[in-house]
């Protein structure tokens, strides 16, 4: 790790490192010594500092994992989960891509009817192996994205694959309906650090990727991060760079990343943003926001960039730099290759844990996640008893769109067309704050693309870190930081008619009615928590609605 950052920063950094190395917090660290934190429960959440070492006891089975799937003949495999389930496969599918006589791996984490649909006509039930990723077992999305697809398959359990930890009702469902194969992940291990329990290194093996190579980069970074000097051990020293960071008013963790392992990124925001989103403080990551002149930035960000040093791109670096000469403080990690992702995993995990201790927080609960849940589990409740969900009012209908606020927020907005009603929510951010989209519609590079483009229009006019999320899958990640953290947020959630809606086998509500409960749940906790939000309701033609709302956001601004 290298680091540029302005004088006094790097003086309190130092401080920092001093500090950790002459109290002995390293060993504290491996000997899961509470007291780092909050002095709570947080020992019993640390089963992941040595999960890389634990798996390659019996790394066999991993290898027959691979060789299993392999003779099925399986076309496709589909890991249907949430959050912490499904991130890392998400990495790994990205990143590695589709290995030859292996399952293309593909990931379902939205209830948006038209995303189910994509998952189903991408691959084909019958030529497909369902991986039920679900530590609980009793998370919503993962049951309902079972009970569809196991009667879509047609052949019972034969192509089902549970991972759930020992005694979850996933493990009951699986034994009872025939999976093929149960694998365990650890109760000690909270989901956003499963990366290298069963919950990430089973798809992997599934694709074919070479695991057992993963496990021993982060078994060597365990050892690195052993080290009693701070300032020498990789992990420690992100952290303390990161929480310090954070203590100074830099607390937008701008990830940066080389195209070949961009998309460690979504696994990175979960990370940061459910760990150390609560008690009003927080990391906020941004991911996927394209690099800018130094001049665009605020005062409030910290950049790091991860840079693949076997194809790195010389307009990034020069980018990069231009930040640095700059004044902007800028965190540079080298990744040699491809399987350094799994080092990767683990030195995260250390830094995040390690910035939680100097923010002082726990960083393995997430009670605004919980929040989200029962919210929307009270609206899916009321459709099985009502066949309805609870009626709203719009507070304004122009231009073809709905906009939907709670009082406290109605009181801070008005306008007569979309423009005047946009115009009064952005003008709500101020210097320190954040914008974030939060998108309850399809997820497609589209549908990324035009939100990405309004994202940049509020970063270059404002001068605000921007954040973009897609539903429901940002509630079992950045969803926690955004209720839990500083209320420096400003939101705008985009919900959609949809053009076609999905039954679920056993249930009333549909794949639709789930999505808007848990849109309105969503948005139910922020205003609770007298976030700035609004909530914008489009047309079923996005391909028409969303170029709309774009134009009017730049006019807004303008």
């Amino acid at each position: 790790m290298k680091h540029v950052f302005p004088r006094e920063l790097q003086a309190a950094v130092a401080a920092a490192a001093e500090a950790w190395t002459r109290e002995g917090k390293t060993e504290r660290f491996w000997n899961r010594d509470a007291a780092l934190w909050t002095n709570a429960d947080e020992s019993k959440w640390m089963g992941w500092i040595d999960i890389a070492q634990r798996q390659l006891e019996h790394k066999d089975r991993f290898h027959k994992v691979t060789e299993h799937v392999k003779k099925s003949g399986v076309r496709n495999a589909v890991l249907l989960g949430m959050g912490g389930s499904s991130l890392c496969p998400e990495v790994l599918s990205v990143t590695f891509g589709h290995r030859h006589g292996l399952p293309a791996l593909h990931v379902l984490d939205s209830t948006d009817p038209a995303q189910v649909r994509a998952i189903e006509e991408k691959a084909n039930p019958l030529e497909t192996l369902y991986i039920v990723s679900s530590k609980s077992g009793t998370t919503l999305e993962p049951n309902i994205f079972k009970q569809y697809f196991f009667e879509k398959s047609g052949r019972a359990g034969e192509r089902f694959i549970a991972i759930t930890d020992p005694g979850s009702k996933m493990q009951k469902t699986a034994e009872a309906d025939n999976f093929e194969l149960i694998c365990y992940g650890d109760p000690s291990i909270g989901g956003r650090y499963s990366a290298l329990s069963d919950f990430g290194m089973i798809p992997g093996a599934v694709m074919g990727v070479d695991v057992v190579k993963l496990l021993e980069r982060a078994g060597r970074m365990a050892k690195e991060c052993r080290e009693p000097n701070a300032e020498k051990n990789p992990g420690v020293m992100l952290g303390l760079a990161l929480g310090t960071a954070a203590k100074h008013g830099q607390d937008k963790v701008t990830l940066i990343a080389s195209p070949a392992i961009y998309d460690l990124g979504a696994w990175l925001e979960q990370l940061i943003a459910e760990s150390t989103g609560k008690i009003g403080r927080a990391l906020i990551p941004v991911d996927r926001e394209p690099l800018g002149a130094p001049d665009v930035y605020g005062s409030d960000r910290v950049f790091v960039y991860m840079r693949y040093s076997r194809e790195a791109d010389r307009a990034q670096d020069e980018e990069i730099g231009a930040l640095e000469r700059a004044g902007h403080p800028v965190i540079r990690l080298e990744v040699g290759d491809l399987y350094d992702l799994g080092a990767e995993f683990l030195r995260w995990e250390i830094a995040t844990a390690v910035a939680g201790s100097v923010i002082a927080i726990n960083p393995f609960d997430q009670p605004d996640v919980e929040a989200s849940k029962v919210a929307t589990r009270k609206l899916t409740d009321e459709f099985e008893a009502t066949g309805n969900l609870p009626p709203e009012q719009p507070i304004l209908e122009a231009d073809g769109m709905k906009f939907f606020t709670d009082a406290a927020n109605a009181s801070q907005l008005s306008g007569r067309t979309a423009v005047e009603m946009l115009r009064a929510h952005l003008d709500r951010l101020h210097a320190g704050d954040y914008f974030a989209l939060l998108g309850y519609i399809q997820m497609t590079a589209e549908h990324e693309g035009a939100l990405g483009g309004m994202r940049l229009e509020v970063r270059n006019r404002k001068t605000v870190a921007t954040c973009l999320g897609f539903g429901p899958r940002f509630l079992h990640s950045t969803g926690q930081a955004y209720k839990g953290g500083p209320n420096s947020g400003v939101f705008l959630q985009v919900t959609c008619e949809d053009a076609e809606d999905v039954a679920i086998p056993g249930q009333k509500y549909t794949f639709g009615i789930v999505k808007a409960a848990q849109a309105r749940g969503d948005f139910d906790v922020l205003a609770e928590r007298k976030r700035r939000a609004l909530r914008v309701h489009l047309p079923a033609d996005l391909k028409t609605a969303l170029p709309k709302l774009g134009a009017a956001i730049t006019e807004a601004l303008g």
